[in-house]
């Protein structure tokens, strides 16, 4: 119908800077958070998330103008497959383990890097933004959102669930 659906706020040059900074200053405590933590918190989200698909769902097809069965399956159904295999994933992989025999007090360790900037599009932003989201939370970076003007209501509704999960603030910034 070409009815406005939502009222949203395009950032500058400032927010983007707040939202870097918050970032940043999230990082070296998100870091240090144990695997098994953050872990537990994606586990957390994961299960806010189904508990929202509805709601996921119709805010992917307001913003977007998919058709419902197409959001709740190939887009809020794929963040929810993504979720749960990058949880399964985080959950075998090794963060810290041995150089190799010939020196047994070296450790190989796997962390996080920095803040991550993640740039969703229209057409499939909660099916990517899940599948990058997860990945980089679990490994320990902190994350800024620039989610398409054209699409931004599923993006703010995760980012509400990522309050919800109990994922600290300025780990996950929109």
């Amino acid at each position: 119908t070409e009815e406005p659906c939502a009222v949203i706020s395009l950032g500058d040059q400032a927010d983007t800077d707040a939202a870097v900074a918050a970032a940043k200053a999230a990082l070296p405590g998100w870091m240090a958070t144990p695997p098994a933590e953050r872990i537990a918190l994606l586990e957390k989200l994961l299960e806010v998330y189904q508990a929202r698909a509805e709601d996921l769902a119709k805010a992917m097809s307001t913003a977007m103008g998919a058709p419902m069965d197409l959001a709740r399956t190939s887009q809020v159904g794929a963040g929810s497959y993504h979720l749960s295999n990058f949880i399964k994933t985080a959950k075998e992989f090794k963060f810290e383990q041995p150089l190799g025999d010939h020196a047994p007090n070296d450790r190989i360790v796997y962390e996080g890097f920095g803040v991550c900037a993640m740039i969703t599009p229209w057409n499939s932003p909660l099916m990517l933004l899940t599948g990058t989201l997860a990945p980089c939370l679990a490994i320990g970076n902190t994350v800024v959102i620039k989610p398409s003007e054209h699409a931004t209501a599923s993006t703010l509704a995760l980012a509400e669930l990522v309050v919800q999960a109990g994922i600290p603030a300025g780990v996950v910034n929109v």
